[in-house]
């Protein structure tokens, strides 16, 4: 009886450990619209990896660790800085502390203390423009230049006609990125993972030649080269 007890303790400690270390490393995420087609589809459930853009206080864990040495303030994140390409989810930078919080996934297509600005549909990153295959089709949108701050990010809808993003509110804020889109997990027939880095064709390739519309498999774990 002893035996069964123990058992039983060690199920309900090893399933509320796997519990927090999911709870803390993933979430799940609902696409609501169409601004991310055709990478992403309204209604399809995500799963989003938290951990990767963690930013760990050094100097707050040298308090903690044995001979653990850090510079005040200083920080770094758990895996690496959101990279072009990538998928995230953020919450909405919205100035307004009234309103109510929500979460939106977009492309990260600007980094840190670069510049961006749209002409035509086209993407310019420090004046060089930025190859963007995943895009179904191309809009004629214009957006004035904007430099980023430290720790902000230009992120745009691969449905650019179709999506409200940075063109419309700015830049996303460090503080707001929830995570890193990892894979699709629902509907079962449309389980994706994502990876977009072994799917960016070189440069020279005329826009005419490539794809319309991206097969669904991705794993997103370097993003786009800079």
């Amino acid at each position: 009886m002893a035996r069964v007890g123990r058992e039983i303790i060690e199920a309900v400690v090893l399933a509320t450990v796997v519990f927090l270390l999911l709870q803390t490393t993933v979430r799940n995420f609902k696409v609501d619209g169409s601004s991310m087609d055709p990478t992403l589809e309204n209604g399809q459930y995500l799963l989003v990896n938290r951990l990767v853009y963690l930013n760990i206080d050094m100097n707050r864990l040298s308090k903690i660790v044995p001979f653990w040495s850090a510079e005040a303030d200083s920080s770094r994140y758990a895996i690496h800085a959101p990279k072009r390409g990538e998928i995230i989810v953020f919450e909405f930078p919205d100035k307004n502390p009234g309103n109510s919080r929500k979460d939106f996934v977009k492309r990260v297509v600007g980094l840190p203390g670069e510049t961006v600005r749209i002409h035509a549909g086209d993407v310019f990153v420090n004046e060089e423009v930025l190859d963007e295959p995943y895009l179904a089709e191309k809009d004629s949108s214009y957006s004035p230049e904007v430099t980023l701050g430290e720790g902000e990010y230009y992120v745009l809808g691969d449905n650019r006609a179709y999506s409200n993003d940075s063109r419309a509110w700015g830049a996303v804020p460090k503080e707001n990125v929830r995570g890193k889109v990892w894979m699709v997990y629902w509907p079962a027939q449309g389980i994706q993972f994502l990876n977009i880095l072994d799917k960016i064709p070189t440069s020279d390739r005329p826009r005419s030649q490539r794809p319309k519309r991206l097969a669904a498999v991705y794993f997103l774990v370097d993003g786009w080269p800079d």
